[in-house]
């Protein structure tokens, strides 16, 4: 039986994770995370974070050793070469993880939360796609309460991603996080009900 490999993304501050912890509390769905494949691919010790301290020295290590995320994020929200470059070295290590966990699992329906999923091209990992959405300032508002960024960091980040309109374009389904959460969730029951006709072979 082919599996049912939802690719949740969305801009920056949507709702993604909202979703994809509903969809696991209430449906018992497995999720499957880029964040966390990403965060695992320059942990201490790593080829990838060898790569990064070569590129930026030493200094984009903490005293522990581990990776300045925030000295990172400031070089490559600002510098989109760098961004390419970062994500050129980061999202095969990533994708290799989707595909064994994908191989690994034995449930029917999968969530893939890919934030970057259009960006980095992998569409071709999943099924359907599910874009969340809200207002552009509803998302920059959150943003900056979120991870205490001023207005200028906040855009900086939202827009080194595809605007968020073609993503809407490009999505199977659309969620529409801009008014309450229980209309919100309420997107989500029905939408993981739908029966979506695969077209696309996944990995």
């Amino acid at each position: 039986m082919t599996k049912r490999l939802i690719g949740l993304t969305g801009g920056i501050a949507t709702g993604k994770s909202t979703v994809a912890n509903y969809l696991h509390s209430a449906y018992n769905l497995p999720i499957l995370d880029a964040d966390i494949y990403a965060r695992d691919a320059v942990s201490i010790g790593s080829s990838t974070l060898a790569q990064i301290a070569a590129r930026y020295g030493q200094e984009i290590l903490l005293s522990d050793g581990n990776l300045n995320r925030q000295k990172l994020g400031e070089i490559v929200f600002k510098e989109s070469e760098e961004r390419t470059w970062l994500e050129s070295v980061i999202h095969p290590y990533v994708r290799n993880c989707f595909s064994q966990a994908i191989n690994e699992s034995s449930a029917n329906t999968l969530v893939l939360v890919i934030p970057l999923l259009f960006e980095v091209g992998l569409e071709n990992l999943v099924s359907e796609i599910w874009v969340v959405y809200c207002s552009p300032e509803q998302q920059q508002q959150r943003l900056i309460q979120r991870n205490h960024l001023n207005s200028e960091q906040a855009a900086a980040r939202i827009n080194s991603q595809l605007p968020i309109a073609e993503k809407v374009a490009k999505a199977d389904i659309v969620l529409d996080n801009s008014s309450t959460l229980e209309s919100f969730l309420e997107q989500v029951d029905v939408a993981i009900k739908k029966n979506i006709d695969i077209t696309k072979l996944p990995i």
